[in-house]
């Protein structure tokens, strides 16, 4: 009895792993209007991670980074050709156009910190 017991638990423990680690996707900020869309750098992530845009139009991200880090140093835009320092306690606005659709990646230098632009 004991056995099926561990058994059942390991396979939910795996279950919630894999939906967490895999499958689970935050949901989408939404640019709206002119205002800057703020990103928090901190705590090995930013927040929010995933922002959509609409595609062909300009957007701008406002970090704020709060984690000392060196990894949260730099934001790169490797599809839009973008790289920008990230100063410690101030915002740094990053004006980005995605020029099609489709998900561009946002990360940190050494690509531990991860977000998409999706545009739309």
């Amino acid at each position: 009895m004991t056995t099926w017991i561990v058994n059942i638990a390991g396979l939910v423990l795996i279950g919630l792993i894999v939906g967490w680690f895999w499958l689970y996707r935050p949901k989408a900020q939404r640019a709206a209007g002119a205002q800057p869309i703020e990103i928090l750098v901190a705590d090995g992530v930013y927040t929010p991670s995933r922002i959509e845009v609409a595609a062909g139009k300009p957007v701008t991200l406002r970090f704020l980074r709060r984690d000392p880090s060196p990894c949260a140093e730099k934001a790169l835009f490797d599809g839009l050709g973008v790289s920008v320092d990230l100063p410690v306690g101030k915002p740094r606005d990053v004006a980005v156009t995605p020029p099609q659709p489709g998900e561009y990646e946002f990360t940190c230098q050494m690509r531990m910190y991860r977000g998409k632009l999706i545009a739309r």
